[in-house]
Formats: C-alpha cells, sequence, structure tokens
C-alpha cells in the first residue's frame, strides 16, 4: 500500500526562513497570521490529507466515477471527506472574509494545496476549481453577482467550473461556437456544447456554478467576441434558495488515463439562463484570471505527486534487497543488500528530491510575490510582483508538471517491474500526473507564452525582476566561502539563460518560427536556473546550521544541492546549444515524409 506524510519540516523551512514570513503578516490584513498560527493550520492540514484524503486516493482511482441518465457519483467516501473539508473551513481558507473566508496568506495556502495534491489530487480537483470561479467572479463580477454567488461558493455549498473547451477548438479559442441570445429580461440563453469539463457534474454540492464563454449575437469574430457567463446547474429563488433545473446537462463523463475519481464532463447547454460577468466581448481577459490562478495551482498539483511518489519510491529502496553493492557487502544478515546501495538508484532518488524541493522553494517565491500584489499598500511593489508573477506563471505550471510526471516515472522505475503492477499503487501516480501536462494550457502553449508574449513584453520589464534579484545575490555573496562551490554554476546557468534570450530575440525578428523552436527548450532552461538560484540561497541559510550533530535536514539541504548543481544544473548548457541550432531542423524537414 502507498503511503504519504506531509513535508512540513521543509514546508516550514521555506515559508519562515528562505521566505521570512514575518514580511507576509506584516501586510495589511495578515496580522493574526503569526508563524505560530500558520503552523498549526499546516499540522491540521497534514492530518486531514493523511488520514481522511490519502486513504481515499487508491479506492478512489479503482472504482473512479459512475454516469447514468445524467447522473454523476463520485467514488465511495468522496462525499463524507467533502462535507468533513468544508466542515473544516478548507474551502474557505485562501479566501476575503469578506464573503465567509478565512483570508489566509497565500504562501501557507500554496503548501496547504500541496498536501491536498500529494494526498488525493482527484479529490483536491473539486475544491480547486470552486477557488478558480470564486476568484473570477469576485474580480470581473458585478457585486449582485458576489453576493448571490461567492458565500456559497466559498463555504464549499455550491461549486464551481469554467466551460471553455469544445468539441471543436481547445487551445484556439477564437473558433468558438456557443451563442448567448440576450433575453428580455436582462438574463441570455446559452446553446453550446463544452467537453473536458472538470467537475462538471457531480453528487458533493447542491448546486454547479459554471463559467461559460460563449458568443453574443453581435460578437467580433475571433477572441475580441468572447464573452463570460455565470450559468447555475439549478436556478435561484428570490430568496436565494435553490430552484428548478437549468437548461443543461451532462451528456457523458470521460474515461481517462488518470485522476479517474475527478469527474470530466461534456456539457451539453440548451437555452440555459445565464448572465453576462463584466463586459460584452472581453470574457477572456475575466476568465483568464480564472486561469492563471488555475495554471499555478496544476503546477502544485505536479509537486503534490511528486512528492507522494518520491516517498513511495524512498521506502521501497529502503526495504527491496537485490544484489550487493559494488564496494562491498552492506547488509551481512540479508541475503542482497537493499537497492538504497546502488548508486542508480541513488541518483534517481535524489533526482527528484533535488527537484521537489527546489520547485517547492520557487513556489514560495511566486506565492510570496501574489500576497504582495493581493494586499501591499505600495503600488511599486505591487507592480513588481505582479511583474514577476505573470513571468513565472507558465514556469511554474509547465515546468513543475514536466517534472512531477518525470518523477513519477522514476518512481516506478526504482521499483522496477513491481512498479508497473497495480498492487504497490505507485503505477498511479503516473497516470494521475500526466493530465497536468495538458489541461489549463499544454505545456507547449506555456512556453510559447513566456518566449512570445512575456519576454518582449514593456521591453523586457519582467525579465529584470528575475534577473535582478539573482545578481544581486550573486554579488552579495561572492565572498561567502559555504557559497564557493555553487555560485559559479549559477552564474553559469544565468548567462545562458541571458545568451538564450539575445538569441530568440535576435533571430525571431526575422523568423517568427525560431519562437516556436525555442520556446519549450528555453522554458526548462530558465526554470533550472530559476531553481539554481533558490538552491542557492537555501544553501546561504543551511550551510551555518549544518555543522551541529542534531542539523541533519540542514546538511541534507547542503548535500541535495550540491547534487543539484553537479548533476542537473549542466543540462543548461546542452539545451542552449538546442536553442541556438533554430528552426530550420524542424521547418524545413518535408510534410510529405512525416
Amino acid at each position: 500500500m502507498p503511503l504519504y506524510k506531509a513535508p512540513l519540516e521543509d514546508m516550514r523551512f521555506v515559508l519562515h526562513q528562505l521566505f521570512d514570513s514575518n514580511d507576509i503578516a506584516a501586510l495589511p490584513g495578515n496580522e493574526d497570521f503569526t508563524p505560530e498560527l500558520i503552523d498549526s493550520v499546516l499540522d491540521e492540514a497534514a492530518k486531514f490529507s493523511e488520514g481522511v484524503l490519502f486513504p481515499l486516493n487508491q479506492s478512489g482511482d479503482l472504482e473512479g466515477c459512475t454516469y447514468e441518465n445524467g447522473v454523476v457519483r463520485t467514488p465511495t467516501g468522496f462525499k463524507d471527506a467533502y462535507k468533513a473539508f468544508c466542515d473544516g473551513g478548507w474551502t474557505a481558507m485562501g479566501a476575503d472574509p469578506a464573503f465567509g473566508g478565512q483570508g489566509m496568506p497565500i504562501p501557507a495556502a500554496m503548501m496547504i494545496e500541496e498536501m491536498l495534491c500529494s494526498a488525493n489530487v482527484a479529490f483536491g480537483l473539486y475544491p480547486g476549481l470552486t477557488h478558480g470561479a470564486y476568484v473570477a467572479l469576485k474580480h470581473a463580477g458585478s457585486e449582485e453577482q458576489k453576493q448571490t454567488y461567492l458565500p456559497n461558493l466559498v463555504s464549499g455549498k455550491w461549486s464551481g467550473t469554467m466551460c471553455l473547451t469544445e468539441p471543436h477548438c481547445g487551445t484556439d479559442l477564437g473558433m468558438l461556437r456557443t451563442r448567448a441570445v440576450p433575453n428580455d429580461d436582462g438574463s441570455y440563453s446559452i446553446t453550446g456544447n463544452k467537453i473536458f469539463i472538470s467537475a462538471g457534474e457531480h453528487d458533493l454540492t447542491e448546486n454547479i456554478i459554471h463559467l461559460v464563454l460563449a458568443r453574443l449575437p453581435d460578437a467580433p469574430a475571433g477572441v475580441k467576441g468572447i464573452s463570460m457567463f455565470v450559468v447555475p446547474k439549478f436556478l435561484l429563488r428570490e430568496d436565494g434558495s435553490v430552484g428548478p433545473r437549468n437548461g443543461l446537462q451532462c451528456t457523458a463523463i470521460e474515461h481517462k488515463m488518470g485522476i479517474k475519481a475527478s469527474a470530466t464532463c461534456a456539457m451539453s447547454f440548451d437555452g440555459a439562463t445565464g448572465w453576462l460577468v463584466g463586459e460584452a466581448h472581453k470574457g477572456l481577459r475575466a476568465m483568464f484570471t480564472m486561469m492563471n490562478t488555475e495554471r499555478l495551482s496544476v503546477g502544485i498539483q505536479g509537486l503534490g505527486v511528486a512528492e507522494t511518489a518520491y516517498q513511495n519510491a524512498v521506502a521501497y529502496a529502503r526495504d527491496r534487497i537485490q544484489g550487493r553493492s559494488l564496494t562491498g557487502i552492506k547488509a551481512e544478515d540479508k541475503q542482497a543488500d537493499p537497492i538504497m546501495v546502488h548508486p542508480d538508484v541513488r541518483r534517481m532518488l535524489l533526482t527528484m528530491r533535488a527537484y521537489i524541493e527546489g520547485c517547492r522553494a520557487l513556489a514560495g517565491w511566486v506565492a510570496r510575490e501574489l500576497e504582495i500584489l493581493a494586499k501591499s499598500d505600495d503600488s511599486d511593489a505591487k507592480q513588481a510582483a505582479d511583474d514577476f508573477a505573470s513571468l513565472m506563471t507558465p514556469i511554474v505550471k509547465a515546468m513543475f508538471t514536466d517534472l512531477g510526471f518525470e518523477i513519477a516515472s522514476l518512481a516506478v522505475q526504482t521499483y522496477g517491474g513491481h512498479g508497473y503492477i497495480r498492487d504497490h499503487g505507485i503505477e498511479q501516480y503516473v497516470r494521475d500526473a500526466r493530465i497536468s501536462m495538458l489541461y489549463e494550457g499544454t505545456n507547449g502553449i506555456q512556453a510559447l507564452d513566456l518566449v512570445g508574449r512575456k519576454l518582449p513584453q514593456d521591453g523586457g520589464r519582467l525579465l529584470t525582476r528575475f534577473l535582478d534579484p539573482v545578481l544581486e545575490f550573486i554579488e552579495a555573496h561572492e565572498g561567502n566561502l559555504a557559497l564557493a562551490p555553487f555560485l559559479p554554476p549559477l552564474q553559469q546557468a544565468i548567462e545562458h539563460v541571458q545568451i538564450a534570450t539575445g538569441f530568440i530575440m535576435e533571430n525571431a525578428m526575422s523568423n517568427h518560427d525560431e519562437i516556436g523552436a525555442a520556446s519549450v527548450d528555453y522554458l526548462r532552461l530558465f526554470g533550472l536556473a530559476a531553481l539554481a538560484f533558490v538552491w542557492a540561497r537555501m544553501v546561504a541559510i543551511a550551510a551555518p546550521k549544518a555543522e551541529s550533530e542534531d542539523a541533519q535536514f540542514y546538511r541534507a539541504k547542503v548535500q541535495t544541492a550540491k547534487f543539484f548543481m553537479e548533476r542537473l544544473l549542466p543540462q543548461t548548457g546542452a539545451l542552449l546549444a538546442a536553442i541556438q541550432s533554430g528552426s530550420a531542423t524542424m521547418m524545413e524537414f518535408e510534410d510529405a515524409a512525416f
């Protein structure tokens, strides 16, 4: 059976030491969120994730959701777990107190979200999509819409979705066909079909609030003609209670590779009543507020699944005996040594660990900036935070999910043949991790967003929000002996980023295919450099504390950082070479030869 234990020590290291949580507590509205309070909330989240959600993960995968005559039922135990989740206030954790939320700072909320994803990523999608709908309505909805929908979304009494994709269009939303026809009472009749709608129908809540992209009769062509509408599953009576069924239904659920306990629905809207959210023809802008929140959450999904896969791989490597150490017998009382002694197994385990802890630290940095953006009263600080979060969103989404899948695959490899069969439960993590590379914009689209939009934006201003603190850190620690092995590889990785950026920007002016050809390699290059920076920062904190006998945690930090710098970061050189090779080898290949 799989196991999971929330990595609280590492989470607290990121929250309190790497990024001083007192700075977050000093922001307006955060005065009550002391480190002690945050730690107590993390403890409770760990208990719930480990004790309630994790035991349902494997059984939920085996049972899956069921569909019959438009009704979707979640796996056994999910309804009780969801009720306990709501009763514990977890749905309200990161929401505005004005609507019944608890106002938990984003850095702490992101750590709790990781626990949910580690314990049961399919379950986490239900409240996750609801929070995304809350964010979109809070940002773009009218005051009446906010008062009507947000309190029940925050409490978990109702859930939310985002309805974008149609059978003929996914990424290219300009092809969207769903129609919205105005009614005399100010509402709209929504007609069309949507697919791949996570949590589009289920039995966990009394109502489901769909945010639907559609076109008005006078809409211009393309993405400039898309509007967003709020379309509840059940219409509301004047007193706000749930009334008659709206003109929409789930017509099927997908039979998927993974996240089988999450209902992925095909939805039909047949004259369903909806209300415009925000301005007409500006729906895509409003929806992207939700999508950016979801993209960061999907990145955390990759991290969460990776953490559990890693923990199980370590446990198996300690227990499984096969062969003898290359340097002599290590377990004389056994027929063979634990596979932990073999260099290749240790390579896999340290690769997982170095990526996971690096990603958690990078997520902590992004979360800190998002909290500044949300609550600071300093306009310059807010602009800098917005720039940084915009730059890093595609990197967090794409790199974290790429690595989540790679780490889950490495975990299976650690198990050998036993990892491929269902009994141990580790193969589920490969299947569950794979979707995160696809939804909320495929990782190739994230790379295009980074290179095609974020890099050139405002003359490269966004890029300086990353480079400036890195270069300042290197300069400030030039004389730090503890960092002597770490600063040169970090500096070289940053130089690779700068060279690659210059190459793409220069060549893209004459050939836009250079952007597409370089984008995926560039995102990974940039992501590795960002991980190198947070690892160097972690060493600056951990190295002085690693000398005492009881400081194993800090010694492991320094050792893991060394592995990352020596064994993983050198990939940046190969990625730079691939980028500099240009687009010709792929674009000049004859179509007929494929």
